[in-house]
């Protein structure tokens, strides 16, 4: 079951990571000719070794990170033109899988407790 949530993490990822850089530079940038806000997804490529190696500590931190995009994501729908909406639609859904990918991965690979001897 852990191998499923790593999947998830890796593709949502792996998506997220395209698509913040096709959004801010190609699809519907903030300003003509691309934007700044592409530099974004610099967090998010840290992460990419860990993640695809199924590194514990880094699906902890990465589930923290994805709520900033989910929140970048929830701010956006609300003040972008209605046309250009369906971009932060597609982050929200990301950062989403991303975070339940993570947090169920971290969640079924942590270390079993044994109790003490009393």
């Amino acid at each position: 079951m852990s191998a499923l949530y790593n999947r998830i993490a890796i593709v949502s990822l792996l998506g997220l990571l395209v698509f913040c850089l096709l959004w801010e530079i190609w699809l519907a940038p903030l300003h003509p000719g691309g934007s700044t806000l592409a530099l974004k997804a610099l967090p998010l490529l840290v992460a990419v070794f860990g993640v695809l190696h199924g590194k514990r500590y880094t699906h902890q931190w990465l589930s923290m990170l994805s709520l900033l995009y989910l929140a970048e994501g929830l701010t956006r729908v609300g003040s972008d033109p209605i046309g250009q909406r369906w971009a932060p639609a597609v982050e929200i859904v990301l950062s989403l899988m991303l975070f339940v990918g993570c947090l169920g991965y971290a969640k079924l690979t942590a270390p079993s407790k044994v109790k003490a001897a009393d």
